[in-house]
């Protein structure tokens, strides 16, 4: 046998083992970005559920204590947040309403919590850390934020 053979058929033996490593690995690669995209997803859902629980709590437990009682929160808001609203809910269940529409890979997706108590103000819509101001008013709470 001529070296020269033996040299060309190690590089094609070379080529196809490079090519079928890439076709291993490629689908992993997309795989795995799928998994981190859900991942944070599913993290930042969780994150603004509780942000929502905390700041309608400190609602609560101010607006039974009355004028002027106030307390402050500490939160670090995700990064995919589109709007926040604080309303009224529908009549029949006569609760207001703490709604996040957060940016998803499906679309724009609302999380909503109900409080017993009128909340107003407004929330952070972007991403960073946060202290919530929660603050009784006669007939209301007023919710900022700096």
């Amino acid at each position: 046998m001529d070296i020269g053979g033996k040299k060309a058929q190690v590089s094609v033996e070379y080529m196809f083992l490079i090519g079928f490593a890439t076709l291993i690995t490629i689908p992993l690669i997309i795989i795995y970005q799928s998994f981190i995209q859900d991942s944070r997803e599913e993290i930042a859902s969780v994150q603004i559920i509780e942000i929502s629980k905390k700041v309608i709590d400190a609602a609560e437990s101010v607006y039974y204590l009355g004028e002027p009682s106030q307390t402050t929160l500490r939160v670090n808001i995700p990064h995919n947040i589109v709007a926040v609203d604080l309303e009224k809910g529908s009549l029949e269940t006569g609760y207001y309403e703490v709604i996040f529409n957060i940016s998803t890979k499906s679309g724009i997706v609302e999380i909503v919590q109900n409080s017993a108590v009128n909340i107003t103000g407004s929330l952070p819509i972007n991403k960073g850390t946060y202290t919530i101001t929660v603050k009784a008013k006669s007939d209301h709470v007023n919710v900022s934020y700096r």
